[in-house]
């Protein structure tokens, strides 16, 4: 059987939305022949001369395009920036015209997760423009419904859009056990869809 490779790309650069890629890591290892693969993506630099080493210091591995391509699903993590996504986030989906033309991403599920300094600093819209180039890409969009009880109780993070955090002024917040288990509950919903495509597809 297909092992299903879930993609959890993201950028962080206090650790929260890191803390979030890896619950919903935890919650994509409960589905039985899913796999989750942790990426992150370089800093962009204002100076045009400067790179990133090849290997980052410590976390996981910068995403390759080529893992993009292979997932069978993605899970998109950024904090906000102005109710938008971070610039190396936006830096390494521009890059991905090769892969919008052959289609490579279509048919997928995809989701989107992020953090924020405070409980109104744009997590949601931040969440949606996220989908706007997992749309472009034709993947299926895969939000968190209200059967999801903690949506119903949160006072700090998680959107039918997509599991948020609450990181505070400092970005030194801890994540509520609501917001955890909203995002391992994504994890789960996307490995799950992700496994009935595959496995349908080939049955």
């Amino acid at each position: 059987m297909t092992t299903v490779h879930v993609l959890i790309l993201y950028y962080s650069r206090h650790g929260a939305t890191a803390h979030m890629a890896g619950q919903i890591a935890r919650g994509v290892e409960t589905v039985t022949g899913a796999e989750a693969m942790l990426r992150t993506v370089p800093a962009v630099s204002p100076v045009s001369e400067a790179s990133a080493p090849p290997v980052p210091e410590s976390g996981p591995p910068y995403a390759t395009l080529k893992e993009l391509e292979e997932c069978h699903a993605l899970a998109l993590g950024s904090p906000t920036r102005f109710g938008n996504m971070a610039a190396p986030l936006k830096h390494f989906l521009d890059g991905t015209s090769g892969q919008w033309l052959s289609g490579a991403l279509a048919g997928k599920p995809g989701a989107a997760f992020t953090s924020t300094g405070s409980l109104h600093g744009g997590q949601e819209t931040t969440l949606l423009t996220m989908m706007m180039p997992l749309l472009h890409h034709g993947m299926l969009i895969t939000g968190l419904p209200y059967t999801e009880p903690e949506l119903h109780r949160t006072r700090s993070g998680g959107t039918p859009y997509g599991p948020s955090h609450v990181a505070g002024s400092d970005g030194d917040a801890a994540h509520t056990e609501d917001e955890e288990r909203l995002c391992r509950a994504l994890g789960q919903r996307l490995a799950v869809t992700a496994a009935a495509l595959v496995h349908g597809r080939r049955g």
